[in-house]
């Protein structure tokens, strides 16, 4: 029987070199990036995937061009409003934003809390999307939160950061686009994580390949370092 992940991290990278090799505009290569993560998204949940973090908007990518940064946030705000929000919810999938909110418009954050409301007493698949998000910045976040919590130093264990993280543990990390790094992506989490890179850019990502990734998983063995 095919074991599958129970938390998937997918690093959604190559967006604009998809683009640039068919002399399309780097927005397309972002829409189309928004299309197949919505496949991804139903598919995942159809394999018994228990939570899914997509890591689409990372706290480095504010460096990029302003017209550019503009239309990815015009695009997860559509991801996360109208029909798009209707279909994750008719799915029965919970959704979370991760991240650092504070940097996003006011117009966005009111979609993400709008969302994350409607969604919240849904059953299925959690669905994090990792917005405005670095692994290091979480991991602070987390320290600032147990000073707060006053919590002693001696009692400070791997579990009290873990159950201050913003999500769990991860199974599984796919990254598309030809690179092999995580880039600052729940670097706590992946300590034990199965990483597997696929040299596909992500708008050429489907169905078929995350199957393929979960055959590559299904044959590893996890010793956690027993």
């Amino acid at each position: 029987m095919e074991k599958v992940p129970s938390h998937l991290g997918i690093i959604l990278d190559g967006n604009r070199r998809w683009a640039k090799e068919r002399n399309l505009p780097v927005f397309e290569g972002h829409r189309m990036g928004l299309e197949t993560a919505k496949k991804i998204i139903k598919y995942a949940k159809e394999k018994g995937v228990k939570v899914l973090t997509l890591f689409v908007f990372s706290s480095e990518n504010w460096k990029r061009p302003k017209i550019e940064v503009d239309y990815l946030m015009k695009l997860l705000g559509q991801a996360l409003s109208g029909n798009n929000r209707k279909d994750l919810d008719k799915q029965g999938i919970v959704v979370r934003v991760i991240g650092q909110r504070e940097k996003l418009s006011k117009d966005l954050q009111k979609k993400i809390k709008e969302t994350e409301e409607i969604t919240k007493n849904n059953k299925g698949m959690t669905l994090n999307f990792a917005l405005s998000y670095g692994g290091r910045a979480e991991i602070v976040e987390a320290i600032k939160k147990i000073i707060n919590s006053k919590i002693k130093p001696d009692k400070i264990t791997e579990k009290t950061i873990s159950q201050n993280l913003w999500t769990s543990d991860l199974d599984l990390i796919i990254r598309t686009g030809k690179e092999q790094r995580l880039s600052n992506f729940l670097i706590w989490q992946a300590a034990y994580s199965e990483l597997y890179f696929y040299p596909k850019y992500w708008p050429d990502f489907g169905e078929k390949d995350l199957d393929d990734a979960f055959v590559d998983y299904n044959n590893r063995q996890r010793r956690f370092g027993a």
